[in-house]
């Protein structure tokens, strides 16, 4: 059985995006969640928070989901950090490609704010069954 989830850093530029989750996420998941703005705040966030789950969006301006994704990994304490993507792009080759990255997996957008954390746990629960 797979440890309970406690924290979760959202990495979203999309304040409105950012909200709806961040209130899914507390409300229904019961999470406490961390917000970052973009790529570069996660970098500095995150070693600093050591979550247990990261969400983050993979289009954003500077630094983007997967370039945030490969720098996180270069970070000794984040190496092995559960990540997944948030993203409009689900083609089974960007799938792959994300998953190629080291992503856990990927839940699409728009997202269902109701649906959002049993997806979550979901993720959570595949990263800990093997």
């Amino acid at each position: 059985m797979a440890p309970p989830i406690r924290k979760i850093v959202y990495v979203e530029d999309e304040p409105d995006i950012q909200a709806i989750a961040q209130m899914a996420l507390e409300a229904i998941g019961g999470f406490e969640v961390v917000l970052c703005s973009s790529g570069r705040e996660a970098l500095e966030v995150i070693p600093q928070e050591m979550p247990d789950l990261v969400l983050m969006d993979v289009m954003m301006p500077e630094l983007d989901g997967p370039s945030t994704l490969q720098a996180l990994r270069e970070v000794e304490e984040c190496k092995h950090l559960p990540v997944a993507f948030m993203t409009a792009k689900v083609q089974k080759s960007e799938i792959d490609e994300f998953i190629s990255l080291g992503a856990i997996g990927v839940i699409p957008k728009p997202f269902d704010p109701m649906k959002l954390s049993d997806e979550v746990k979901r993720l959570w629960e595949k990263v800990h069954a093997g």
